[in-house]
């Protein structure tokens, strides 16, 4: 796809119509762009074939796109989608043009830059992601209500960790928190029990879309 050459680009795996399958706005049609890269390896990724290859489009060429739709929402993910640099502006351009836009990135990058407009729904890596000293607790400070923070749950040290940060940060005084079972590895009617012991300050969730198409790229 050519790009003129005073325009950004960004490099895209996919762009596709699902429902969300998790978070506030679970259920909805939504306009997913996958975008290509990721310095993060978690070891439970189930989009490790957004890691590499993808193709160069223009902003404009995914605005079309995103548009060729004719649906409201519309969910920035990867990959890590903060990792390309003309991610922001395109949040602020899906914006503008009237959808109502979420951001899902690991949190291992900043999340200031990104357009106050977008819910930035951010996956705190726990430490049986592998990838737990990437987090940005700093980062917390600058969530508002209407963002969200994801801790995905591999077992039951994973869950410890997870209340610990959610306590030691005042998380759940600061926006909606959400426990998710990683999928296959952990029950989730296990965590849900531990949720409801606990009377944790935190939303399950099962992704809806692992319930519909399971590992289905493009679902």
């Amino acid at each position: 796809m050519n790009v003129p050459a005073t325009e950004s680009r960004l490099k895209v795996t996919e762009i596709f119509l699902s429902l969300q399958g998790e978070a506030a706005t679970v259920g909805f049609p939504t306009v997913f762009v996958r975008l290509t890269g990721c310095p993060l390896r978690c070891r439970y990724c189930d989009t490790t074939y957004a890691f590499s290859g993808g193709a160069w489009w223009s902003q404009s060429a995914v605005l079309a796109k995103v548009a060729s739709f004719a649906t409201r929402h519309v969910c920035v993910t990867g990959g890590e989608p903060l990792a390309q640099r003309a991610c922001p502006p395109l949040l602020t351009a899906l914006c503008d043009a009237g959808h109502v836009v979420s951001l899902e990135t690991s949190g291992a990058l900043a999340i200031a830059a990104v357009d106050p407009r977008v819910q930035r729904v951010v996956d705190v890596k726990t430490p049986g992601s592998g990838e737990m000293a990437r987090n940005r607790p700093d980062d917390f400070s600058l969530l508002t209500a209407h963002d969200l923070i994801k801790f995905v749950i591999t077992d039951r040290a994973d869950y410890e960790w997870a209340i610990g940060q959610v306590r030691a940060h005042g998380l759940d005084g600061r926006c909606t928190v959400f426990f998710s079972p990683s999928h296959r590895e952990l029950p989730a009617r296990e965590l849900a029990e531990w949720i409801l012991a606990d009377r944790a300050p935190v939303r399950f969730q099962i992704q809806l879309h692992k319930v519909l198409w399971g590992d289905e790229p493009g679902r």
